[in-house]
């Protein structure tokens, strides 16, 4: 089994910044594909950013293109989201979420992974 624990969530004026950290257990994460959903009140839960694990591939959705950095260390088995030049319209719940397989392309479908976080909130002022 493996368990998601997000950190880094809050309460941020526009243009602001935040990073959010996601620790994942288990033993052969080199393989997995992690990425980051969000749902804001009254929305269906929505693709962000996702990141494989073994080669680093990225993938953003256009909101946050040029914005937002999905990153990793592999060490210590966690993912991080860099979020620059936040919006009022970027205010969520952030959820981590995991599956063992590579995804690739796939990665921009919540049905596609297996384990996810508990979610982390982020609200952005203006």
């Amino acid at each position: 089994q493996v368990q998601l624990v997000e950190s880094g969530g809050g309460l941020v004026q526009a243009g602001g910044s935040l990073r959010l950290s996601c620790a994942a257990s288990g033993r052969t994460f080199a393989t997995f594909t992690m990425g980051w959903f969000r749902q804001a009140p009254g929305k269906e839960r929505e693709f962000t950013a996702a990141i494989t694990m073994r080669d680093g591939n990225t993938y953003y959705t256009d909101s946050v293109k040029g914005r937002f950095t999905i990153s990793r260390d592999n060490a210590k088995n966690t993912v991080y989201l860099q979020m620059n030049s936040l919006k009022p319209e970027d205010t969520a719940v952030y959820y981590c979420a995991a599956t063992r397989k590579y995804l690739g392309s796939n990665a921009y479908f919540p049905q596609n992974y297996d384990y996810w976080g508990q979610g982390t909130q982020v609200t952005v002022s203006s």
